[in-house]
């Protein structure tokens, strides 16, 4: 079977199992703060298995894309270097929500591999929770005894808490997991070692293909489990290990998934795989790396340097670098792999070609960025190299290979790899201090302690009722407390809420409950594996009783009038633009509204002005809101509604139409275009290559904006004092200056000259040395430098210290012959660094020349005498 058969078969066969099949998620997580990526099948569920909202069928079964690269799953350095290692992968999964258990998952999993399939069974093992003291949990016998029906014993492996009980995270659900694993040796090796003795031990071809995990316990956060009403499953088959064992394979790099990929990297670069191991691993970091690169800027996550976005260009970083270190690529090429992946993938995954000029755009742009750091890196540590070998040193420090990692981009391998070439290492040890050191101020600063819900009100479904209403009469439901920054918030759930939580770019609602007796403000609402929690620092005194819920009006008003412009704007680029420009990313903020597209060139002013045109136009044209609610997302499509790429719509959607401008969104919208008032661009600007930003204000912000501008035009009148023309009254003013400025300049190199000259005179001898040691005038304090080398063009051997006071600021400057720097009797670094403590400052440079600035201007002459006896006593 390819690839594709495999996907396919997967979804008949539990397809005939009364399973839905459902569509992939986005790679980018939204709305959980525990997650940036999906890195597992049952992500997407995870509301259902928290109980915070109901499945649309009680069995499902999909293939998901999936990211490893951080935290207990981090993959990232094993891959390329082994054979089943990704970082993006696939996952073929089945669910069960409350409705079949362990009997069912595990026989259906034994005949969709043996009998669909065709694997072999004798080459088949499963392994089951063996219990452990710690969590006083006994070994999971019901499994063990649901395996001897196809299993004998001797293929039914024990599995410790590591490999074997499946969680969440530090709370919520989780349970036993039964793992099936398949051998793919020979049959000598299989009679030399049997495969019961390799399951689980890392062996390349012993390995794991399916995880079968049985969730019916929660862990709350004293670690105490109990069992949860509803037992689930979730089930992980790695798509493309299964195809590996189904194709004849040693490597899941050697099945049709990626030998497309592989042969255009060959290809394109001039190598050839399977020549050398360096550059296969290479090779397969590159496949691996170019499918995760893009289709995580198809699901919406471009490369960046915060959160998710910086793990994408750490991968594409990596990429470059194996291309750039192996493969002897100095110029941008992974973009050129793009239509080997969507030859590859396309058919199943169509976003991939429906974005390849973006994506193509962003990794040329990206790959082209990291070449000039790795030149700027290379250049550094060359100089590093020789300031090592001069001293006679045979390890460079690990705090400035850290500095070169952390400030610069440079990564560790390949200084390592440089360094060597030059028989130099660094010092690991200092490395990983610094690294290990970085890492707790990241951990300090987003430290987050969550205490469990406490449940007030068994509520099944917590109803938003916002769209229609700005207060209601609520029941607290559930709370809990956190701690993050020693700070101590309390998040509050409502049987139904007219508070709007941040979602889809828009901020959430704040305002205040109040039960007659007591206040309590919520100061943000916020969506938390769906539930809407709102975000309050003190507890109610009398927290069961009822309260009424009041959203903040204005707040609310002004971010609806930016939301809605949102939806404006997004059309009218369209129509001034071209149908090319899709929704990159927004902001909805009560103040401004900011808005992320694809567009691949900087807007006009006349293009900018035409958009503005546009929405205004929509704006006076009163466009009542047409609002579809629960619309069945075939229809809503049909109706010609915008759909972002890397957003999961369910069966049903919400509608949002002014006019001709129709988009799915679950925001909050004015009744009538005219209550905007006024639309106004501040910006426009890019963000990365092919995507552009605008930031924009409508009503009151806008009013305002436009009254700033106004009075400061009026203001800039009154200074000239005159009527006419404004423009022409600055363009001549700035002509004038023009002029001043170059006959100043001119002045000044008149007064440099003698200013040089006179220095020059003052010069004394020291053993065969002049030296010159003197303040200059302060109006030349900016041409410091400019002095220092006109007197160096008209001396030989000579040595200068210059200091000048620049509005209150001491300013140094050392410049010495380079024959005398060379032979190494004054170097301008020490000089200054010696005497700048005088000025309570520091600088450096180079040997011939130096410069530093400081805080006391004070003891400047002290600083230029200590400089002078430094050198006196240098030279003598």
């Amino acid at each position: 079977m390819n690839a594709s058969e495999v996907r396919k078969s997967f979804c008949e066969f539990f397809e005939s199992k009364q399973h839905q099949i459902v569509s992939s998620a986005p790679m980018v997580v939204k709305n959980d703060p525990t997650l940036m990526f999906t890195n597992a099948g049952m992500n997407q569920f995870k509301d259902i298995f928290l109980g915070n909202s109901k499945p649309s069928s009680p069995r499902v079964a999909n293939s998901q894309k999936c990211l490893r690269v951080s935290g207990k799953h981090n993959d990232l350095e094993e891959v390329g270097h082994d054979t089943y290692h990704h970082t993006m992968f696939e996952m073929l999964g089945n669910w069960s929500f409350g409705d079949y258990f362990k009997k069912e998952a595990i026989s259906w999993a034994w005949e969709y591999l043996t009998d669909v399939l065709k694997l072999d069974k004798s080459r088949l093992y499963a392994t089951v929770f063996e219990g452990d003291e710690e969590m006083e949990l006994e070994k999971d016998m019901e499994a063990f005894n649901f395996w001897k029906e196809f299993l004998p014993e001797d293929r039914i492996i024990n599995g410790n808490r590591k490999d074997n009980f499946w969680e969440m995270g530090d709370m919520g659900p989780c349970g036993p997991c039964s793992e099936i694993h398949i051998d793919l040796r020979s049959e000598d090796e299989i009679a030399k070692v049997g495969g019961a003795e390799l399951v689980n031990q890392d062996h390349p071809e012993v390995i794991e293909i399916w995880n079968l995990v049985f969730i019916q316990y929660n862990r709350k956060a004293n670690g105490d489990l109990e069992f949860l009403p509803q037992k689930h499953v979730d089930t992980g088959m790695g798509f493309e290990r299964l195809c590996m064992a189904l194709q004849g394979k040693k490597s899941n790099y050697d099945t049709d998934v990626f030998t497309p990929i592989i042969g255009e990297i060959a290809k394109v670069t001039e190598s050839k795989y399977g020549e050398s191991k360096e550059k296969d691993i290479a090779m397969r970091v590159i496949a691996d790396h170019i499918r995760t690169i893009s289709f995580s800027i198809t699901d919406g996550q471009l490369p960046s340097n915060n959160k998710a976005g910086y793990v994408i260009r750490r991968i594409l970083r990596r990429a470059v670098r194996y291309g750039y270190t192996f493969l002897d690529q100095r110029s941008s090429f992974m973009y050129k792999l793009l239509p080997a992946l969507i030859q590859s993938m396309g058919d199943h995954y169509p976003e991939l070609e429906a974005q390849k000029e973006l994506i193509t755009k962003v990794i040329k742009e990206e790959e082209e960025s990291f070449l000039r750091t790795l030149a700027t890196g290379i250049t550094m540590l060359d100089k590093i190299v020789k300031t090592t070998k001069e001293g006679n040193y045979k390890v460079v420090e690990g705090k400035v290979a850290f500095e070169l990692y952390d400030t610069y981009g440079f990564p560790l391998d390949l200084t390592e790899l440089i360094l060597k070439e030059n028989d130099l290492v660094v010092n690991r040890k200092e490395f990983e201090k610094e690294m290990e050191a970085q890492k707790e101020r990241a951990r300090s600063a987003t430290a987050v302690e969550t205490e469990d819900w406490v449940t007030l009100l068994q509520d099944d479904v917590e109803e938003f009722i916002g769209y229609d209403y700005m207060e209601s009469e609520i029941t607290i439901t559930k709370y809990r407390k956190i701690t993050a920054k020693n700070k101590t918030l309390y998040q509050l759930v409502f049987n139904i809420t007219p508070f709007y939580a941040e979602s889809g770019g828009q901020v959430g609602d704040t305002g205040y409950i109040d039960n007659g007796m007591e206040k309590i403000e919520i100061i943000d609402t916020k969506k938390e594996n769906n539930l809407i929690v709102h975000i309050a620092k003190k507890l109610p005194t009398n927290i069961k009783c009822e309260f009424k819920a009041y959203v903040n009006q204005s707040r609310r008003q002004n971010t609806a009038n930016n939301h809605t412009g949102t939806h404006l704007l997004h059309q009218a680029l369209r129509e001034v633009l071209g149908t090319h420009v899709e929704q990159k990313g927004s902001l909805v903020h009560p103040d401004y509204l900011r808005f992320d597209f694809a567009h691949f060139q900087k807007m006009t002013r006349e293009e900018i002005e035409a958009v503005e045109k546009n929405v205004n136009k929509r704006i006076r044209n009163n466009f009542a809101l047409e609002e579809m609610r629960e619309v069945p997302v075939a229809k809503a499509q049909d109706m010609g509604a915008m759909m972002l790429f890397g957003e999961k719509y369910g069966d049903l959607v919400r509608a949002i139409k002014f006019g001709d401008s129709i988009e799915l969104c679950g925001g909050t919208h004015v009744k009538h275009t005219g209550e905007i008032g006024f639309f106004k661009i501040i910006s426009e600007s890019s963000i990365s290559a092919g995507v552009r930003r605008i930031e924009a204000v409508t009503g009151e912000k806008a009013e305002e904006m436009i009254m700033a501008q106004h009075n400061l035009i009026l203001g800039i009148q009154d200074m000239f004092k005159a009527s006419g023309d404004l423009q022409k009254n600055i363009e001549s003013l700035m002509i004038d200056n023009s002029k001043l400025g170059k006959e100043l300049d001119s002045m000044k190199q008149n007064f440099i000259n003698i200013e040089k000259r006179d220095l020059i005179d003052s010069a004394f001898e020291v053993g065969g040395v002049q030296v010159i040691a003197a303040n200059v005038n302060p109006m030349l304090g900016d041409k410091l430098k400019d002095l220092a080398f006109q007197i160096k063009k008209e001396m030989n051997e000579f040595v200068a210290v210059l200091g000048a006071n620049v509005n209150g600021k001491p300013q140094l400057s050392v410049i010495a012959s380079e024959e005398l720097a060379k032979s190494g009797k004054i170097n301008a670094v020490e000089v200054i660094r010696d005497c700048a403590k005088e000025i309570q400052g520091g600088g450096g440079g180079q040997p011939f020349f130096a410069t530093a600035g400081g805080k006391n201007a004070q003891g400047l002459d002290n600083a230029i005498e200590k400089a002078k006896a430094f050198i006196e006593e240098k030279l003598a």
